[in-house]
């Protein structure tokens, strides 16, 4: 077992040190979030603040921050897919390590790159207005959620990045990740959506996300938001978790 973590742990620094070098992930992971965060604040705030009696910011901030988490699994899995296509799967599959270290590994670098974005998000979020007002312990609660959140989404971005259709990974999934994005609590209170959205609405996964991330900076009841985003998390990899094993397997001993 020590061995499987210690393999596992090498692979997620082997894909967090070549990250950064590739410009698809680069640019989902943090120009992206940062780019979408200046435009809601300098465009909407002041509108859904009044609307809201809220200041915006503490909804723009969390959005932002799980919708870069899951715009930069898409990047990633455009990289797994070049892997693939590379022979470089191929060539890890034939060393003397565990076989389950590729996806473990990778699940692991997926939770290091979301904090690292989440920690850029907040931090762009303090310069723009945005307080701790349930102090650092709240703050690390905000940094963790979307880690909580990304291990599921990410097992569905991988069983289709390692698939025939690996090369269109971000428009299968960015047009469902840009409609949840005007379809979430933290763009607009859920009372503001039609009463038969509302429900949809207030139980997609950013949602449930959003407002544990929400509840961690303003204060708020924690436990029913934080079991929900889990709850996506384990139910995501459940169901895409043997797809994404078997397309592994496939496009790594192919």
């Amino acid at each position: 077992m020590r061995t499987l973590v210690d393999q596992s742990l090498v692979e997620a620094g082997r894909l967090m040190r070549r990250w950064p070098r590739e410009q698809e992930v680069l640019t989902s992971t943090i120009i992206l979030p940062v780019l979408l965060l200046l435009m809601y604040q300098l465009v909407l705030n002041r509108a859904l603040t009044f609307s809201s009696g809220t200041d915006a910011i503490y909804g723009f901030v969390p959005m932002i921050a799980v919708t870069g988490a899951m715009y930069g699994a898409m990047g990633t899995g455009l990289s797994l897919h070049a892997e693939a296509e590379s022979g470089l799967l191929r060539r890890f599959w034939v060393l003397p390590v565990h076989r389950s270290v590729g996806l473990i590994g990778r699940l692991v670098a997926e939770c290091g790159r979301t904090l690292v974005s989440t920690l850029i998000v907040v931090v762009l979020g303090v310069a723009l207005g945005l307080r701790f007002h349930e102090g650092w312990w709240g703050a690390l609660g905000l940094l963790l959620v979307p880690v909580l959140l990304i291990p599921g989404f990410a097992t569905m971005v991988i069983s289709v990045g390692v698939g025939k259709a690996g090369a269109k990974v971000v428009q299968l999934f960015a047009a469902v990740t840009l409609l949840g994005m005007f379809f979430n609590s933290g763009f607009v209170p859920v009372d503001n959506y039609p009463g038969w959205l509302q429900p949809v609405v207030r139980a997609q996964p950013m949602s449930c996300a959003i407002e544990a991330m929400r509840h961690f900076l303003l204060g708020g009841p924690l436990l029913v938001p934080v079991l929900q985003t889990l709850a996506w998390s384990a139910g995501l990899a459940l169901v895409f978790g043997a797809l994404a094993v078997r397309g592994y397997r496939r496009a790594a001993a192919g």
